[in-house]
Parts: structure tokens; C-alpha cells; sequence
């Protein structure tokens, strides 16, 4: 099998003013014409889950209520995976071309988490109208908007 190699282009900052992706600064021209995209598509490493163990894990017990007793971890949105990579569609706030410093309001990151890459999210690519999701989670949110007033502790079996 090929290895890939992969070089962080930022990271999660989050501290008493809010959530931010600072982009390294060889990266701020990559920013240029994002104004206008309401929500990016953040690719990002959750290396507190980068070791051997979390990256042989290939099932999990019930990770949310009213699952199957045992699930894939392709089923799951875990961070225990082969490949510790997580994809989160966050709403911009405000974005400083000039230090290469995003605003957020939300992201399922943790402090110090490395970027990835970073893409506008565009309905054309990204929406789908009608998806279908298993019985266990059709009672959950039908958007990003939705999900934040969601009471998705008890959702969860952690």
C-alpha cells in the first residue's frame, strides 16, 4: 500500500473570544476570494486519536442510543478511526485576510487541532436534498443550523 504524506496548512484555535482556523502565513494567499461562502468544509486531524490502538479499532459498542449493539467505525462519526480525519462544515463569522485568521462560530475541534485543507462549501457539490439516513438517527436535525440547539447528550452513549 502507498503512504501519504500531509502537511498541516493551520489550526484550531479556541480561546475565550471563540473558535478560529489560523492559517500558516505561506497559506494566506490561498484565502483570496473566499468572501462570500457563508460555510467551509474544514478537513482537519484529530491527532489526540493518532495512535495504534484508535487506528486498528474497525467496530464500536452502541455509540449512540438505539443502535445497533455493535457498528462499524465507518458508521459512526468517531474520531477513532484508520485515519484520524475529520470533515466539519463550520458558518464563517469573519475572516482577517490579513493575518489568515477565520472566525467561526462552531467546530467539533479541539484546541491545537491541525487544518488540513479548507473548502467553500457550495450547494451544487455539497447539499443533498433528500438523504436517507437509518431509522436509529431520522429523528435527528436536518441541518447544521438545526444541531446547535439539538440536545445531542442524549444521543450519546459517552
Amino acid at each position: 500500500m502507498q503512504n501519504f504524506y500531509v502537511t498541516p496548512i493551520g489550526k484550531i484555535s479556541v480561546n475565550e473570544e471563540g473558535m478560529f482556523i489560523e492559517v500558516e502565513p505561506k497559506y494566506i494567499p490561498a484565502l483570496q476570494a473566499l468572501g462570500g461562502f457563508s460555510h467551509l468544509n474544514v478537513i482537519w486531524w484529530f491527532r489526540d486519536f493518532d495512535n495504534k490502538e484508535a487506528r486498528n479499532t474497525l467496530e464500536s459498542l452502541q455509540p449512540y442510543k438505539k443502535v445497533p449493539a455493535i457498528m462499524g467505525i465507518f458508521a459512526t462519526r468517531s474520531p477513532v478511526r484508520p485515519n484520524p480525519i475529520a470533515l466539519t462544515a463550520v458558518q464563517v463569522v469573519h475572516i482577517d485576510y490579513k493575518k489568515g485568521i477565520i472566525q467561526i462560530y462552531y467546530i467539533d475541534a479541539n484546541d491545537g487541532m491541525p487544518i488540513l485543507d479548507i473548502k467553500p462549501y457550495t450547494p451544487s457539490l455539497d447539499r443533498v436534498e433528500t438523504p436517507g439516513v437509518p431509522e436509529w438517527c431520522n429523528h435527528w436535525p436536518t441541518s447544521l443550523e438545526q444541531s446547535g440547539n439539538f440536545n445531542w447528550e442524549n444521543k450519546f452513549n459517552f
